[in-house]
């Protein structure tokens, strides 16, 4: 957990899709395992429903529950008008996009509708939440963080995209790819993969860290029960390579261990 004691020194980290599965836990450890950032703001699409969320924004009083639907652009911008209330002048420190979906379907029952409803949340909406909360990023990378203002990483401003080893187009071969016919899901993370890159290349001048994360195979709602990491253990893997992120890092798709994952 060496790198996860930097959130420390964060002093914002905004979540989104934060009511359940690795989102939630994310939320709440670190909330709850002492190293946590200044504020945690939690983002959900039905706050009143989030009962687990809520709960937990209950016990830590830096935990903010906001409201985001991250396939509405109007829902988008009212959420940065909310979170620049929130953080003021100090902007946001590090925005994690974490909310996605699988839509399953093989060659077979594939269809442009399938297509274009996991593309719109697992790639279109990345971009669309960090471009309108890029002026709060740009705000806090302006100030320089904990370190020198040369540094990057989550305690001046980061984008962390949470990705999938599935969108791997080297990797989508042999029995790796026999056993996930995953159209919808592996293309729209191909696609996030892409919109990282992108985004990473646009963000540097700022001093803005962008890249993307594979939290493992993980038991989730979406992940299924076969999968063989915990929330809690991928979740602890994830914090620490996210709070150990510098300049080398910037642009990367890394998986939870840490190493590099081929695009």
């Amino acid at each position: 957990m060496s790198g996860a004691v930097n959130f420390r020194t964060c002093g914002s980290v905004l979540v989104t899709g934060a009511s359940r599965g690795l989102g939630l836990q994310i939320v709440d450890s670190l909330a709850s395992e002492g190293f946590s950032p200044g504020k945690i703001i939690a983002t959900t699409r039905n706050p009143d429903t989030a009962q687990k969320l809520q709960e937990l924004a209950k016990k830590h009083s830096h935990i903010h529950i906001l409201t985001l639907d991250v396939v509405s652009q109007e829902s988008i911008e009212k959420c940065a008008e909310e979170v620049g209330r929130l953080v003021q002048e100090d902007g946001l420190n590090c925005l994690i996009n974490n909310a996605g979906i699988n839509v399953m379907a093989d060659y077979h029952s594939v269809t442009a509708e399938k297509m274009i409803e996991n593309f719109h949340t697992n790639a279109v909406a990345p971009l669309m939440i960090t471009k309108a909360f890029l002026p709060l990023l740009k705000r806090a990378a302006s100030k320089g963080g904990a370190g020198s203002s040369g540094t990057m990483g989550i305690q001046r401003a980061a984008v962390i995209n949470m990705t999938s080893l599935l969108g791997s187009v080297e990797l989508n071969w042999g029995e790796r790819a026999n056993n996930f016919k995953w159209y919808p899901y592996r293309i729209s993370k191909s696609a996030l993969n892409m919109v990282t890159r992108c985004l990473a290349v646009d963000l540097e001048p700022d001093g803005i860290l962008c890249m993307g994360i594979h939290p493992g195979w993980v038991r989730t709602d979406m992940g299924g029960s076969q999968a063989p990491l915990s929330p809690e253990e991928s979740t602890s893997s994830v914090l620490s390579v996210i709070g150990g992120l510098t300049e080398k890092d910037h642009g990367s798709f890394l998986n939870f261990t840490g190493e590099q994952l081929p695009w």
